[in-house]
């Protein structure tokens, strides 16, 4: 009936489902929840869209993705500034000269980098072997105290001597006065939120939405020459190595009976006994005002079969675990399996366009 199968009307899904269509092929997407859009799904409340699943900010240097999305929708200038709230003074990030004259008082970059040097000493000739030694090895042991350690705990679940060190090596950090978090040349929010855009891309499509692909997966595969999956790897093969480890999330919303409640878009709470490690204003998304003003609150979870899996952690147990997945669905003729869950990787959204447009190409060309 179908030439492709999509489970999952997320971005991966989307995208693929939108180049199959404008090729002539006959798609059906299905997914679970009742909307589209996977965790990019944003709902307007009050005029403003509301990012349902955490703050999502779209950035890239890949000038082939920003002109796809922005063919479909428009997007803003937001630039993301966030901040972290320690003790209750505030601090820059990323990691940059705002940060260390707040710290520290310094006001050069000398000046900063001799501080820094001054407590990463014992660090500096070692391979890290955990996230503590990179964090500290990268910053010095202020920062990592006040502004990593806690939140890096709580969003983990783990302490930090038990994480490993990639997780923290890409955190930026600047000896400018430069608070853009992102240093890719485009970034924006589609003006009308992320919906507007898996909506463009599934125009003309038949989507089932409350559908669970597991209820009867046979049945749907059937239905379709190809299949392309976007959920999780493991429950696919039915757990028969095991289960690979996420963490989940979970949001708690108030209407707060103010104009403005935080000055910013996103406020981190890096103490560790403070126990969500965010807040998000969403108005400060749209550049809208919006009074009484939504807040939302983000708590990291254990994950358990049954929540929504956010972030993989690939540890070196989950990774080897993955291996073997991976290579039962290399076997797979029918099947193609995409997105974070799919592949078991913490993508950003530039890069599951970059890898759904590549698997088009594929496919199609």
């Amino acid at each position: 009936m179908y030439d492709y199968l999509i489970v999952g009307a997320g971005l991966y899904g989307s995208v693929i489902a939108h180049e199959a269509n404008k090729r002539g092929k006959k798609c059906l997407v299905i997914d679970k929840r009742g909307h589209v859009g996977g965790n990019i799904y944003t709902e307007k409340v009050n005029g403003v869209d509301i990012h349902k699943y955490g703050a999502h900010i779209f950035h890239t240097d890949d000038e082939e993705v920003w002109a796809y999305v922005n063919r479909l929708v428009t997007f803003n200038r937001f630039t993301n500034s966030p901040l972290a709230r320690y003790k209750d003074k505030l601090f820059s990030l990323p990691f940059s000269m705002y940060t260390f004259n707040q710290m520290w008082g310094v006001k050069t970059p000398d000046e900063a980098k001799k501080m820094i040097d001054s407590q990463r000493e014992a660090y500096k000739n070692i391979e890290p072997s955990n996230l503590e030694e990179q964090a500290i090895k990268l910053i010095g042991k202020d920062i990592y105290d006040a502004l990593i350690k806690g939140y890096t705990e709580k969003q983990w679940g783990r302490k930090t001597t038990d994480l490993p060190p990639f997780i923290i090596r890409r955190l930026p950090v600047r000896f400018t006065y430069n608070n853009n978090y992102f240093s890719d040349r485009y970034q924006g929010i589609p003006e009308d939120g992320y919906t507007a855009l898996i909506e463009k891309l599934l125009e003309g499509i038949e989507v089932n939405l409350n559908t669970d692909f597991f209820e009867n997966h046979k049945m749907y595969e059937k239905q379709a020459k190809k299949v392309i999956y976007t959920g999780m790897i493991d429950q696919y093969f039915n757990y028969q190595y095991g289960h690979l480890s996420y963490r989940s999330l979970r949001f708690e919303n108030e209407m707060v009976d103010t104009e403005n409640y935080q000055g910013n878009a996103v406020v981190n709470y890096t103490e560790r006994d403070i126990p969500f490690t965010r807040i998000i204003e969403h108005q400060h998304f749209t550049f809208k005002e919006q009074k009484p003003t939504l807040i939302t609150r983000e708590y990291p979870v254990d994950w358990e079969i049954g929540d929504e899996p956010y972030y993989p952690i690939n540890d070196n147990d989950n990774n080897l675990l993955y291996k073997k997945y991976r290579e039962l669905a290399d076997q797979q003729d029918k099947v193609i399996f995409g997105g974070r869950l799919g592949t078991y990787r913490y993508l950003d959204m530039d890069d599951i366009i970059r890898l759904a447009l590549d698997q088009c190409k594929k496919l199609f060309d």
